[in-house]
């Protein structure tokens, strides 16, 4: 970040280099491509139509290949390292992925693809999926995925609208020790999914070939070679990602090559202080953004430690030893499962030595400020802790770490170098540490391409672009700091109304989640008696039951720490908290329920069964 500045010729704080990359946004990306030097052509124009939103263009006249950018070296270096929770372990070598893209390419190529269409991918978080990412983008194709946890209609949703050539599944999955059949799903998904030509199964729990054609075989005729990079647009669609589909079918969101690896450059390199040789991990699946995120650390010359199954094998510590055992110098993971380890006093500075270690990063939800101390106190006392936040709309951030700043208890460090970022209030004007909407208002090269199969963009532009006329409303509930940082919290369309005052969500989970008791909380706005009532739903501790004792302990640590208006008016035990694919919990499909209304899209939620523990419930009938 800091020889960047230098090269910015901007004084010497953080604050003065985002407003110069936001008032001078061409020069800044196109310092940007220059100092990561990205392999392509810029073009001869930076920006066209800047002043649209949506409709800018960035480097129009530019060509770019995404893998060409990620494939830098051939060396015998580690590229990937892969844990299988603590029962299979593997690596590949630079030399070893790109031999590996180079023949998958061909093999694709001899099945057919070419620039334009779609590969999708059923995988765990595998070395073959980045090999596979990166042969689809070598050759201007799409490359679109999700998690083996998917269930056969979720894949569908997804997948039927793109309809892919070919499918990359495994013959398994591990979770929890136990080892999870994905060919009978994926047999099921490839019966309704026509278009696909060639179903290819990657190795992994050692379980018979019982649909497609095993990795091998489709290589098997293909030696290494020269990888032929297809230069494409820098517009050119690199991936399609999906929301959540907690409220209908998923949006199928299009990012272009260029927008991603610029975007991702500038997250890694500046506001991660990733450096050549760094080992970076992040915990996720294929069906989330941060896997994107993640495989972007090979342009900036990491290695990639991939990890698949429970966070938790080992008795919490399986992150911590994997931490130790190579390296780890930036450690990714949820909120969620920095709580957990706090809830049972997880102590890995004790029990680690985490030598390597540099930077803590966090997303998924708000970390309360507990979260903070109990990093610093619990895991290592000299690294930074980014909270960063953004997501698969944007496949990056708009508010994350900055490597030279200090970091503030309960605050995300910065607004993301050349991203516009405001606070509004509901009639479109800017707030300074006062609650509101994040929005960007100058457009960004990772905004999506579009939607796919969206005539005229028109769900493209309701989705962002509604609310206030040429700007991208994100739909967080947040606020600026004095410091120049980010508190997020919830999601706008979860905002709890009683009385005419807005309160987020996440101010009412960092209250309820310090008490031990209580292992993971929801809470919605129930409609009642002419006004909001707020319904806090609780699980507990095993073994534990809610009694009037402990209900009046939470609303009181509620009412001591917020406000009167923040105190439920109910609040109800359950045995399990409804959450997406990626963890994150859903309040509007529980509001949903509780109001009797119909939740559109179940193959969207991990756990959708839980939802019936909230239907028709007696205690959200009475005062």
């Amino acid at each position: 970040m800091a020889r960047f500045m230098a090269r910015a010729g901007t004084p010497g704080s953080y604050a003065a280099l985002h407003r110069w990359s936001v008032e001078h946004s061409e020069e800044f990306w196109n310092l940007l491509w220059d100092f990561c030097a990205v392999r392509g052509m810029k073009g001869a124009r930076t920006l066209v139509d800047g002043g649209r939103m949506p409709g800018a263009k960035w480097f129009p006249d530019g060509r770019v290949n995404f893998a060409e950018n990620l494939l830098r070296g051939r060396d015998d270096s580690d590229a990937i390292v892969f844990w299988g929770e603590d029962r299979i372990k593997r690596r590949l070598s630079r030399k070893q992925l790109h031999d590996l893209v180079s023949r998958l390419q061909q093999a694709l190529a001899a099945a057919g693809i070419r620039k334009g269409d779609r590969v999708a991918a059923y995988l765990p978080n595998l070395p073959e999926a980045v090999a596979a990412m990166l042969a689809t983008a070598s050759l201007g194709a799409i490359w679109s995925s999700c998690s083996p946890d998917f269930g056969v209609q979720g894949v569908l949703d997804r997948f039927g609208q793109i309809e892919p050539k070919v499918l990359f599944c495994a013959d398994g999955y591990l979770y929890g020790g136990k080892e999870f059949d994905a060919q009978e799903k994926a047999a099921e998904i490839l019966a309704k999914l026509p278009c696909v030509r060639q179903c290819v199964v990657v190795p992994y729990i050692g379980a018979e070939l019982k649909v497609g054609v095993s990795l091998e075989n489709f290589v098997s005729s293909f030696s290494p070679k020269e990888i032929h990079f297809e230069q494409v647009e820098f517009n050119h669609p690199l991936y399609i990602l999906y929301s959540s589909g907690t409220t209908g079918v998923p949006k199928c969101i299009v990012h272009g090559a260029g927008g991603t690896l610029l975007q991702h450059l500038k997250e890694h390199v500046l506001h991660s202080d990733v450096k050549p040789g760094d080992r970076v991990f992040y915990f996720t699946t294929l069906g989330w953004m941060m896997w994107n995120w993640l495989a972007s650390g090979l342009a900036a010359g990491a290695t990639l430690l991939l990890y698949d199954g429970s966070p938790f094998a080992g008795r919490g510590r399986i992150l911590f030893d994997f931490a130790d055992a190579e390296g780890m110098t930036h450690f990714g993971t949820s909120a969620k499962f920095i709580d957990a380890i706090a809830k049972i006093r997880l102590k890995p500075a004790e029990t680690h030595r985490l030598e390597k270690l540099r930077a803590v990063l966090s997303t998924g939800s708000p970390l309360v400020p507990e979260s903070f101390d109990y990093v610093y106190a619990n895991i290592k006392g000299d690294l930074c802790l980014s909270s960063i936040s953004g997501g698969t709309d944007i496949v990056s951030c708009f508010v994350l770490g900055n490597p030279m700043g200090p970091v503030w208890r309960g605050e995300i460090q910065a607004k993301g170098l050349g991203m516009a970022i405001e606070v509004f209030d509901e009639n479109g004007f800017s707030l300074k540490q006062a609650k509101g909407e994040l929005v960007c208002t100058r457009p960004f090269p990772s905004m999506p391409v579009g939607f796919w199969n969206d005539p005229g963009d028109a769900r493209y532009r309701a989705a962002y672009f509604e609310r206030f006329p040429n700007v991208w409303r994100h739909g967080d509930w947040c606020e600026l700091t004095g410091h120049g940082g980010m508190v997020i919290y919830g999601r706008s369309d979860a905002v709890l109304n009683p009385g005419g005052v807005r309160i987020g969500t996440a101010e009412i989970y960092r209250q309820v989640e310090q008490l031990d008791e209580v292992v993971e909380a929801l809470v919605i706005g129930q409609d009642w008696d002419g006004d909001v009532r707020v319904v806090l739903f609780v699980k507990l501790q095993e073994g534990l039951s809610l009694d009037d004792q402990l209900i009046s302990r939470v609303k009181q640590k509620i009412r001591d720490n917020t406000t009167p208006r923040h105190v439920p008016g109910k609040i109800i035990q359950v045995a399990d908290i409804p959450r997406t694919k990626s963890g994150k919990i859903v309040e509007l499909a529980v509001r949903d329920v509780v109001h009797g209304r119909q939740v559109k899209n179940l193959e969207a939620l991990a756990n959708p069964e839980a939802l019936e523990q909230f239907r028709g419930r007696l205690e959200l009938s009475q005062a």
